[in-house]
């Protein structure tokens, strides 16, 4: 398996995805660096591991382009490279923490959606506040959702919780503004309607509506909402996960009685910063489209990168886009067998 690895894009330069390609090349994983030739290799130094390339791209696609644009025009960035790599199978996944917008338009222009999604999901795994896991999406990439491709969106999350998370059988969720029927836009209603339908959650046990406190409590495996929702959802949580990190370090320094408890409570109170640290979960992910495409934080460390690149390869390994295919080719099979709404079909990309 070879990774394909934006070495642009990181808020702290070449040096720390290099950093992180080392970490995973000494696991086994190939990787291939896309960026300028001669900086990369300078970041890299003359002790080069065999399961290290690079690329040549020299150009960049930053947050002051229009993602779409940039992404049709500078065929030369690192992130275009990358992907048509991708495409072309040099490389089995791409990883990128360039600009997210960037690295969805350079992935829908190359990737290609899996026929019958209409639009990719960007889904972000989140600790569930009891040592698990769960996924949520749609994170940013679609504003405006109608009902059918939010029965979409559960399909493909719950095929990624599966395969990747090990969840045999995920727990979808709906998010919205209360968990009885009829709670909820127009749209959040049809696609409840939609999902009451065994023969639309083949593959994945529907829970209903869940609310906001549910994304983290571990209710839902796989919670589902459009990308306006969702984006809001996650930046709060990670404000709300900042501000009682921040407070605890307070009320630890506030007496000497305090800080001696802080410092038995040491070792738990790392491993508690270390579950929530955003670095830990890789990054979020595309999905709907034909390869593993990984959006890694723009402020990663050097573990960060290397818990993306681990993530992409998790994904491949499970066969997580071949499975999201053949999910909503049933999906489209069932709607068209009915004179219910279509919930999948589309032209391709």
């Amino acid at each position: 398996m070879k990774i394909a690895l934006d070495a642009l894009g990181a808020d702290r330069g070449i040096e720390v995805v290099v950093a992180g390609a080392r970490i995973v090349a000494a696991e086994g994983i190939a990787i291939d660096l896309y960026g300028p030739q001669d900086r990369v290799r300078a970041a890299l130094g003359s002790d080069v591991p065999a399961n290290i390339g690079v690329v040549h791209a020299p150009d960049e696609i930053t947050n002051h382009d229009d993602p779409g644009t940039a992404a049709r025009a500078k065929r030369d960035s690192s992130i275009v490279v990358a992907a048509k790599a991708v495409a072309h199978e040099a490389a089995d996944a791409l990883v990128s923490a360039g600009p997210t917008g960037a690295v969805l338009a350079a992935s829908l222009f190359n990737l290609k959606r899996i026929k019958g999604v209409r639009r990719p999901a960007i889904a972000v795994i989140l600790p569930d506040g009891r040592g698990g896991r769960s996924l949520l999406l749609d994170a940013g990439a679609n504003v405006e959702v109608p009902a059918e491709m939010l029965v979409q969106f559960a399909h493909l999350g719950a095929q990624f919780s599966a395969r990747v998370l090990g969840n045999p059988r995920p727990r979808v969720g709906l998010l919205t503004i209360g968990e009885e029927d009829g709670k909820g836009t127009e749209r959040i209603v049809e696609a409840g309607r939609l999902l009451a339908d065994p023969e639309n959650t083949h593959g994945f046990n529907y829970l209903g509506n869940v609310e906001g406190r549910d994304i983290t409590n571990g209710a839902a495996d796989v919670i589902v909402t459009d990308g306006f929702t969702g984006n809001v959802a996650l930046k709060a949580i990670e404000g709300a996960a900042t501000a009682t990190m921040l407070a605890l370090v307070d009320v630890i320094k506030s007496s000497p009685r305090a800080k001696l408890g802080g410092l038995l409570a040491k070792p738990k109170l790392l491993e508690l910063r270390e579950r929530v640290d955003p670095n830990t979960t890789g990054g979020a992910l595309l999905l709907g489209l034909r390869r593993v495409s990984v959006v890694a934080h723009g402020s990663s460390s050097p573990a960060g990168i290397a818990a993306a690149v681990r993530l992409a390869r998790d994904s491949v390994r499970g066969d997580v886009t071949g499975h999201m295919a053949s999910a909503i080719a049933e999906l489209n099979e069932h709607a068209a067998s009915t004179s219910d709404v279509t919930v999948g079909v589309a032209d391709d990309a």
